[in-house]
């Protein structure tokens, strides 16, 4: 039985998380949850698993989520913050830690896990986007393994997760769905509402990745992921827009076979996948018709409208501390974005001139990371502040 700590219980993948796990009783313990504001979902999350312990937010969340909990005679022990989440992620009772909090706040936990040699489910991609490279070698020292919940990661994973030599890889090809504005014309972009973007056609996800989708940030991340994810040059990972999402990603060979990963275009399969490697298990989704399936449309993403999948390459050329930059600017970028502050078509113009003064920093340690987002993060909002973008 894996003994699970789920950083990150109340979000989209959390949830779908949970809901496998119910299939599985025998297969899955839950030994701690967290959530960051959605306290009633919290305390319902608690009576039914039990764990041991949860995190929240902050003080004010713990005390009230604790009287919540005493109310109704559960023993669940509740922490709070950074530490809490670090000591729910280290735990010696602990097998597998679900790693699903969103954007850099997820770093610390997901690099305690790795620490003390946790069998990490990786959703955060945002953890290996800032610290691919530390990160790895982490889990390498401490006998720790990631396994990517990622669709398209988990995709590659599920292709080649017993080929032990990327010379025989040629290249990877991450699929995206093109979001919202696949069709739409670049002019017609300056116009977009916030309800436009966070309507995705595919997926249901959480409002930063959905508006990630739209500007295919979220595409640029993970290229950035899988090259950290899997050793490869990023000159070898390319992106291929296929709005039906039923190709996840594809791995073409040096003999020129290409293998791919297809299936129904809900989370629950690629956490199934992760949460039972080596073997499978029922995701509670039924499997793709094809012969029901609409003709399957594949095209290469403009670059002009997509600016951010551009500004993501060209920093893994630059290499060093740029893509710790990227993410932070777009964090904020993302955040003014929803807060109704800046136009959609700013997002990459945000993000391109906060990456026009950086300069790469060498990384030695976590606290070097934290440092150059912290900074990154400073920058981009002192642009935001500016009369371009007021």
């Amino acid at each position: 039985m894996k003994i699970i700590s789920i950083l990150g219980s109340t979000g989209s993948i959390g949830c779908n998380t949970l809901d496998v796990i119910r299939l599985h009783p025998s297969r899955f313990k839950i030994f701690a949850l967290s959530g960051h504001t959605n306290l009633d979902l919290l305390l319902n999350q608690a009576i039914e698993f039990q764990p041991a312990y949860i995190v929240t937010k902050d003080e004010k969340s713990q005390v009230e989520l604790s009287a919540l909990l005493k109310n109704k005679n559960q023993k669940t022990e509740v922490l709070f913050g950074s530490e809490g989440h670090k000591y729910i992620a280290g735990h010696e009772n602990v097998s597998t830690v679900l790693a699903a909090i969103s954007g850099s706040a997820g770093l610390i936990s997901t690099m305690e896990a790795a620490k003390k040699g946790k069998e990490i489910l990786l959703a955060n991609k945002e953890s290996m986007v800032m610290a691919g490279d530390l990160l790895s070698k982490t889990c390498e020292i401490n006998n720790g393994f990631i396994i990517p919940v990622d669709s398209e990661h988990n995709a590659i994973f599920q292709v080649i997760h017993d080929e032990n030599n990327p010379d025989k890889i040629n290249k990877l090809i991450l699929t995206a769905s093109g979001g919202p504005f696949r069709n739409s014309k670049i002019e017609d972009l300056v116009n977009v509402k916030v309800e436009d973007a966070l309507n995705h056609p595919n997926w249901k996800m959480g409002k930063k990745v959905t508006i990630d989708s739209a500007t295919m940030m979220n595409k640029g991340l993970e290229v950035i992921e899988a090259a950290f994810l899997f050793k490869i040059d990023y000159k070898k990972i390319e992106v291929l827009i296929h709005p039906q999402s039923i190709i996840h990603s594809l791995v073409e060979f040096i003999d020129g076979s290409s293998l791919a990963q297809l299936g129904t275009p809900n989370m629950k399969v690629p956490i199934s996948y992760a949460l039972s490697y080596p073997e499978r298990i029922s995701s509670g989704i039924a499997g793709i018709s094809l012969a029901l399936s609409e003709d399957l449309q594949f095209e290469v993403p403009n670059l002009q409208k997509f600016r951010c999948l551009k500004l993501a390459y060209n920093c893994l050329e630059q290499g060093g501390s740029f893509p710790i930059e990227i993410n932070a600017a777009n964090e904020v970028a993302v955040d003014a974005f929803l807060s109704k502050k800046i136009k959609f078509t700013q997002i990459s113009d945000l993000i391109e001139l906060a990456l026009s003064g950086a300069i790469s920093t060498n990384i030695n340690s976590i606290d070097d990371i934290l440092a150059i987002d912290n900074e990154a993060k400073i920058k981009a909002k002192l642009l935001l502040k500016g009369t371009k973008f007021a």
